[in-house]
């Protein structure tokens, strides 16, 4: 990663203001909602992933999400999370879209993480005002056509109730072996199926990925990397290669400066900061952007 970090490049699938972002055929109510997580004035976002512990139970430094979260959400265009931490964890006034995780059924105690399904309907997701619903599909996994075949219901409810569906390419415990032609796939086959953005994970090869899938491709930070520069490095190189932007959780809430390093990672997405500009920022050596 890092390989371009030197010098800024435009990102090629920047999106002017007011024009339609890639994978937006979509009904108003769809494109609104839409809106609010994905600018749409760069087409680019920041996703705060904190829907962990639907399968990891407390995880380090999400033990306890109101205290997490509340410092961090003024600088997210969205958050990531279960109805439970909605309910319990979030203030109703605060101003973050929500994204809705919906799927579960396996613990990180079970070998088989991809035995998933819907488990909050998209009444509640309306419910609970979200701007997005997400679940997790399992490409190659044993449970690859439950997933898929949830995924295609959820499209349906979404499409009847104007929530865009957010399609998860997880890896489960092989992200080590997922390469861009195993993403290209999980990622194209959750378009087919209807899903209005992905989020998938970054690899060499990236941008085939993205050429490969109609709608917009949000990147997962995945676990917590070495360093915060290894984190800020990872988000540009997903821009530079056509994401839309990033949800990242684990490298933003277990940094030893969650704020600083969720300003780094807007910096990288929407000011067009290079790794080492936005690392400033993390260190708290420039000012707020």
């Amino acid at each position: 990663m890092g390989r371009r970090s030197k010098g800024f490049k435009a990102s090629r699938n920047a999106t002017p203001a007011g024009r339609r972002s890639k994978g937006t055929n979509m009904t108003w109510g769809l494109q609104n909602r839409l809106s609010r997580i994905i600018r749409p004035t760069d087409g680019h976002t920041v996703m705060l992933a904190a829907d962990h512990g639907y399968f990891l139970g407390p995880t380090h430094k999400l033990e306890i999400p109101r205290k997490t979260l509340e410092p961090l959400l003024p600088y997210a265009d969205a958050v990531m999370v279960t109805r439970g931490v909605v309910r319990t964890s979030i203030d109703p006034g605060a101003n973050v879209p929500i994204v809705l995780r919906v799927s579960g059924g396996a613990s990180v105690l079970n070998e088989d993480l991809s035995n998933e399904k819907i488990t909050t309907s998209m009444k509640e997701a309306v419910r609970l005002n979200a701007s997005a619903v997400a679940m997790s599909i399992f490409v190659g996994a044993t449970h690859e056509h439950d997933s898929l075949v949830n995924l295609g219901k959820l499209v349906d409810e979404g499409e009847d109730a104007g929530v865009p569906v957010l399609a998860v390419t997880a890896v489960g415990k092989e992200l080590e072996k997922r390469d861009a032609r195993y993403l290209g796939l999980a990622c194209r086959i959750a378009s087919e199926f209807g899903a209005h953005f992905v989020k998938t994970y970054y690899a060499d090869d990236f941008s085939k990925v993205v050429e490969s899938c109609p709608v917009p491709l949000v990147v997962a930070g995945g676990p917590k990397l070495e360093t915060e520069l290894d984190a800020l490095e990872l988000a540009y190189d997903a821009i530079q290669d056509g994401a839309k932007g990033v949800d990242m959780g684990r490298n933003i809430w277990q940094s030893t400066n969650p704020v600083g390093m969720i300003r780094g990672i807007r910096a990288v997405v929407h000011e067009r900061a290079t790794p080492k500009e936005a690392l400033d920022l993390v260190k708290g050596t420039k000012p707020k952007r």
